[in-house]
């Protein structure tokens, strides 16, 4: 039984060979592989790359051809099995891939393909940002620490600092949020400088944040009534001198002008004194009381009591008043 399925594999690698080489004694290509040269396949935007297609047997010449999505590249020419190299740029995410490169030679019927390959876009992360929902905190609270690097493919992984000691394992985001961190103020120690690190899978890229520190919230709980009660004080103030314009203020603006502008009750000549003396017009104006809006003015004409022939005559009228 053993050397019947040892006569069988022998027959099998022979069929094989026999595929592989021609009757005029060309071998068949391998199938290529193709691989980045740069040894890795995370790129970043604008950054130039090199694939290589070879194969591992077969006879030359060699042409290689390269797709990407299904779409021919380049083709390139050897006339040994060396490696054909095409030479890209990353200009946008489409080209990023799939590739794939075909090997041929003159006795190859359609070619042989090689494996996929496609390149990662990775992008430098930007300076970290911590903040907290408050910056100010009180001993016994518990408060939180976010770190965000708004920019830089993913994956990124935080770790959280206080001064130069690390307070937290590293946490990886596989989307675009922040890392967390929860504290408990149990001591005035508490109150430290904090940072946060962030990196990804670009090389020699790790970035710190800025500097945070929480504030004690008793050094301010004193000094807070005292501006309220300030500030309603003020308020109070305002609101007294707006309501007693209307009630007060105005009034008495009001009264006082008219005091000014009344004239006085008596005989108020209306004559120059370059006139006759035997004819003069007086005006008498009775005083007004506050409830009414009319005085009486009486107009009186007197002359010479030695022109007998001629009586005296007072004109009465009223005066409307308007303040």
């Amino acid at each position: 039984m053993l050397f019947l399925t040892s006569l069988l594999f022998s027959y099998f690698q022979m069929s094989q060979q026999i595929q592989k080489t021609t009757a005029n004694g060309k071998e068949m290509l391998s199938n290529p592989r193709l691989l980045p040269l740069e040894g890795t396949s995370n790129v970043m935007m604008k950054q130039n790359v090199s694939l290589s297609c070879h194969v591992d047997s077969g006879s030359p010449p060699v042409r290689y051809t390269l797709f990407k999505h299904n779409k021919k590249v380049s083709t390139l020419n050897r006339p040994d099995l060396t490696p054909g190299l095409f030479n890209l740029t990353i200009n946008s995410e489409s080209d990023v891939g799939e590739y794939k490169c075909k090997a041929e030679n003159n006795i190859t019927n359609g070619g042989k393909y090689s494996n996929s390959l496609r390149f990662t876009l990775i992008e430098p992360i930007s300076k970290p940002v911590l903040s907290s929902l408050t910056s100010q905190a009180k001993k016994g609270q518990n408060v939180t620490l976010s770190c965000l690097s708004v920019n830089g493919s993913l994956p990124i992984t935080y770790i959280f600092f206080k001064g130069k000691r690390s307070i937290s394992q590293p946490v990886k985001m596989q989307k675009r949020e922040a890392a967390m961190i929860f504290l408990f103020i149990n001591s005035s120690s508490d109150f430290g400088t904090y940072k946060c690190r962030a990196e990804n899978s670009f090389r020699n890229n790790t970035k710190y944040s800025n500097s945070f520190n929480f504030t004690l919230a008793e050094e301010r709980r004193h000094s807070q009534p005292l501006i309220i009660s300030l500030v309603l004080i003020l308020l109070l103030f305002v609101i007294g001198f707006a309501l007693a314009i209307p009630f007060f203020i105005i009034p008495s603006y009001k009264a006082k002008k008219f005091k000014s502008t009344r004239p006085s009750a008596g005989l108020t000549s209306t004559m120059n004194a370059e006139e006759a003396e035997d004819d003069v017009i007086y005006a008498e104006i009775e005083p007004v009381k506050p409830e009414e809006e009319y005085i009486n003015i009486s107009v009186i004409r007197r002359e010479d009591e030695e022109a007998e022939k001629r009586t005296c005559a007072t004109v009465y009228s009223k005066a409307l008043i308007r303040d």
